[in-house]
């Protein structure tokens, strides 16, 4: 047991979670346990009155009850999901199809999965399951995910699935091709442009989503991006009091609907996606909870679009705010209809009504990937709190008193009366911020000796829009005297609700103190004779939305912002990536409000994965936090050194400057057709053998009864597969294989089918009763009955292999099919991404730098880059050139390691290989198919291949060629 953590990842990003820091509510102490943390949350005891109780653990049985059940039917392959639906998650499962740093995590593959079984798993895999509503028309199932997880990368996954199933099975009400994403203010909607099928640089292309030759059905679907401001209107009551002679009244849910879908107003049966859910809630018509009990959320009958009954300690216009998504989304269904609506929050909470400070979870939450686990898995920064300092503690908890600074009794009293902005703080609070400052000091000089040009950044959460003033003032006027955090240039002081204002109302009334940093452009007032025009409240609230929306970004407003001083938790989708230091000077009463305050800090600046004895781990970075108090959250602690720097990373992107001389496109080959000879052959000897290895095929299986949660051992019943192998027997076997492999060649075959059919299926027997095929361990390879059972629950791989037998020996020509939407791809299309892996500058490359993955690769890409003969070059590094292969009967994608324009105009695709194996000959075989395709094809030049075999061999082959 230990108060402080010393290390909190403890979990790989791609597997579910296997350990988790515990936190013992009476001994206030954690320790490192087995298994999967429940889902669930904590909440102060009603009679504490600071945050620094043992607290309540609150369950989320129903995420409890679906996660073994979808992790069963996971594993079995999903059972009952559409055809569509199973390629889609063998694809996104595929470690081998994505790029480093875009595989897909666990959180946010169970998240979909679970989606996808509430709708596809059979009914009797969810018997027993009941998803609670809102007490709304339409159903809504809630993905918890914290901050940071990747939650727009699921979205990208749903709207994938649903398009995708909807255009192969038109008929099918459980899915739609008209996606409605509901965003909380322009910043959100921003970023989710990704979520587009046509837009350039969608999430589909960049992370593979889309298996290839399915982006054209994707494409049939629509998607349509709002924001939630879209979605208010006026009542009858609203138009009544307002002055004027318009009193055409309120509109009809037709012309609503038309107006807020715009091109997709005709679309029915629409899937509705809300992100930052946890602003879309109802309120109830009296301050009563509804049936349900404790834990409720308030409803209101949708018909009436208003607010009956008040929250108490709610704000109207957060009521408002709410109802009014809401409401909107009921009208849409009333006149279009809504089949689903899938919501994704970090923070999915909403008021119960009863206490100013209490909030309670969705009930429809169905997967939960919290802040707890994310901080695990190293998939956010970690935190590290003051744990003690040389002065007194606090009288009653003891604890430091920079741990809840607000809570001590002077700070509170003084942060909650209306000052001026020239009011000096309270004592206690600069000096935090003194030692809070010194430690971004030190991390500040860090970040520049390791190379950094944006600075680290320190994040305030005040209390009020007073006490905002008061620290930025002190900062900026020298009343804390650190003079690197003084530069009014580089501090930003927002209110977050004055901006989401802005954003509603495209205006922003900056009050005094406000730094915009905005420049004034050329037209009104003289000053020193050079005519100034002052900017309108829009473009001061249009710079300020950019600075927001960029700190720490190269280039960009926000680039140099090294002071951040929020009231409230800052704008919803704030993902500065450079935080290292938060101050907390607000009341925090509940785990939601530090998971918001603290989520708004913890996005990681570098994403790369570090190979350690218990698995792939990202590293840890760090934030340092005063006045946050972490009782319930796993965090480390310690003297409070700086956080790290982060390691350097380099921006990788292609050279618009460089693209007429030295950019290198290349066919964008999805498949190839095969012309086959009329009469097929096959040569055993020169066909590769296959091994079957037993200890990878389960051929038993031991099951129980569960009884009260327990497995009933003494039950036990053994499921072999003996009535397996009495079934298939060898001749049906082969017509099973052969059937497959005929499915496969019939598409091209210009002869009789049944002539085909004839020939594969002696083929298939050929190569079955052979030598060919290898069964480990010997015992399946003497034994008859345990060598068929082994064949059939190998078919698949036997297909695959011997399909490409057949095609290798028997083709008469290639021809090569292209995507058609983007039938060329080129160097130019790369997206900018940044490495901390060694890489140099490039002379004649389209992309400003190479990556080095060895030694060997940094010694042949300086040849190519000053070799005579050759005209341009480029690592594949990012590039998307990939060349599908089949292994022992499994589909895969190699990515060669460079591609060369060489002077005399052709194009050399160069593999780099030291040591051999049946791998990379497998995939030399499939590299070789695709040039001769190409070449064939006769439009795009003259390509060849290559592979390098020692350091000194490039030359040679350059010359060669």
């Amino acid at each position: 047991m230990a108060t402080t953590i010393s290390q909190l990842i403890v979990n790989s990003p791609f597997d579910e979670p296997s350990r988790h820091w515990h936190y013992d509510r009476q001994s206030r102490a954690f320790s490192l346990a087995a298994g999967r943390r429940a889902a669930g949350y904590v909440k102060a005891t009603d009679s504490s009155k600071s945050f620094d109780d043992p607290g309540v653990f609150v369950e989320l049985p129903l995420v409890n009850q679906i996660r073994p059940r979808v992790k069963a039917w996971s594993a079995a392959g999903y059972p009952g999901a559409s055809g569509m639906t199973k390629h889609l998650l063998e694809h996104w499962r595929n470690p081998n199809v994505r790029e480093e740093g875009r595989r897909f995590f666990f959180c946010q593959l169970e998240a979909i999965e679970t989606l996808i079984w509430l709708t596809e798993a059979p009914p009797t895999e969810r018997q027993g399951i009941v998803v609670p509503g809102d007490g709304g028309p339409f159903n809504r199932l809630c993905a918890k995910m914290a901050t940071g997880s990747g939650k727009t990368i699921v979205m990208a996954l749903a709207i994938a699935w649903q398009i995708l199933n909807k255009v192969t099975n038109p008929q099918d009400k459980r899915y739609s091709k008209h996606i409605f994403v509901v965003a909380p203010g322009l910043t959100v909607r921003s970023r989710l442009q990704v979520l587009l099928p046509e837009a350039e640089k969608s999430y589909y292309e960049l992370f593979q989503i889309v298996p290839p030759g399915l982006m054209d059905k994707l494409r049939l679907g629509k998607v349509l991006i709002r924001n939630r401001h879209a979605l208010e209107w006026e009542t009858e009551e609203q138009i009544a009091k307002k002055k004027g002679v318009d009193k055409r009244g309120a509109k009809s849910d037709e012309a609503y609907v038309r107006d807020v879908l715009g091109e997709m107003a005709s679309a029915r049966n629409i899937l509705v996606i809300n992100d930052e859910a946890h602003h879309a809630w109802r309120v109830y018509p009296s301050p009563t909870l509804p049936a349900g009990g404790e834990g409720a959320v308030p409803v209101l009958p949708p018909s009436t679009g208003g607010v009956r009954g008040g929250l108490h300690g709610v704000s109207k216009e957060d009521i408002d705010e709410a109802t009014k998504w809401v409401g909107g989304l009921d009208r849409i269904h009333a006149a279009r209809g809504i089949a689903n609506c899938f919501d994704f929050s970090a923070t999915p909470f909403a008021p119960t009504g009863k206490k100013s400070d209490e909030e309670s979870l969705f009930g429809w939450i169905i997967s939960d990937f919290g802040l707890n686990d994310a901080i695990e898995a190293g998939l956010v920064k970690t935190p590290r709190v003051v744990i003690r300092d040389d002065a007194l503690p606090d009288t009653k908890t003891f604890k430091s008193r920079l741990y809840h600074i607000y809570m001590d009794s002077e700070v509170k009293t003084d942060l909650n009366r209306r000052a001026e902005e020239h009011d000096p703080l309270p004592d206690l609070v600069i000096n935090g911020y003194y030692l809070l400052g010194k430690d971004w000091l030190e991390a500040s000089r860090a970040w520049k000796k390791a190379g950094h040009n944006v600075p680290p950044v320190m994040i305030t959460v005040a209390n009020r829009t007073e006490t905002a003033a008061r620290v930025a003032y002190a900062f900026t006027h020298g009343k804390i005297r650190i003079e690197e955090l003084a530069d009014a240039e580089r501090t930003l002081h927002i209110d977050s609700k004055v901006l989401n204002e802005a954003e509603a109302q495209e205006e922003v009334f900056l009050g005094t103190g406000v730094h915009t940093g905005a420049p004034a452009a050329a037209d009104d007032d003289e000053e020193g004779g050079v005519a100034v025009r002052k900017l309108t409240r829009k473009e001061q609230a249009e710079f300020l939305r950019q600075q927001v929306d960029t700190v720490g970004q190269q280039g960009k407003p926000g680039e140099q912002i090294q002071n951040v001083i929020s009231v409230g938790m800052l704008s919803e989708g704030w993902d500065a990536r450079t935080v290292t230091h938060i101050m907390g000077l607000r009341a925090f009463s509940s785990q939601l409000l530090c998971e918001q305050v603290v989520g708004r800090g913890l996005r990681r600046t570098s994403y790369d994965i570090k190979d350690t004895p218990d698995g792939p781990r990202f590293e840890a970075e760090y934030v340092n936090i005063f006045g946050v108090p972490f009782t319930f959250l796993p965090h480390e602690g310690g003297e409070g050194a700086p956080p790290p720097p982060p390691k350097p990373k380099t921006e990788i992107k292609p050279l618009p400057e460089r693209a007429a001389d030295f950019e290198i496109s290349w066919p964008n080959v999805i498949r190839i057709d095969h012309v086959f000879r009329p009469r097929l052959e096959l040569n055993l000897a020169e066909v590769s053998p296959l091994e079957l290895d037993v200890s990878k095929t389960v051929t038993l299986a031991d099951m129980a009864p569960v009884v009260e949660g327990k497995p009933d051992v003494a039950r036990i019943a053994e499921i072999d597969l003996q009535e397996l192998g009495r079934k298939f027997r060898t001749q049906k076997q082969i017509f099973e294989i052969a059937r497959d492999v005929y499915d496969q060649m019939k598409p091209t075959w210009k002869g009789s089918r049944e002539y085909l059919l004839a020939q594969v299926i002696g083929l298939v027997e050929k190569f079955i009763v052979s030598n060919r095929i290898t069964i480990i361990p010997a015992l399946f390879e003497t034994d008859e009955m345990r060598r068929r059972i082994v064949i059939t629950l190998n078919m698949n791989k036997i297909v695959n292999h011997i399909w490409k037998a057949i095609r290798f020996h028997n083709t008469q020509s290639l021809a090569p099919i292209f995507d058609s939407e983007r039938p060329i791809r080129a160097t130019g299309d790369m997206l900018p991404w940044f490495s901390g892996r060694p890489c140099e500058h490039t002379k004649r490359s389209h992309i400003n730098f190479c990556v080095y993955d060895s030694s060997w690769e940094a010694s042949e890409s300086y040849i190519l880059d000053r070799d005579q003969g050759v005209q341009a070059w480029v690592k594949n590094d990012h590039l998307g050139f990939e060349i599908v292969y089949v292994f022992e009967g499994v589909v895969h994608k190699f990515r060669p390691d460079f591609l060369v324009r060489l002077k005399n105009g052709k194009m050399l695709v160069l593999e780099i290989k030291g040591q051999d194996s049946r791998q990379n000959i497998a995939k030399r075989e499939f590299l070789d198919e695709w040039v001769k395709a190409v070449n064939q094809h006769g439009e795009f030049g003259r390509w060849c291949w290559d592979v390098s075999r020692i350091p000194a061999d490039v030359r040679d082959i350059l010359k060669r060629h």
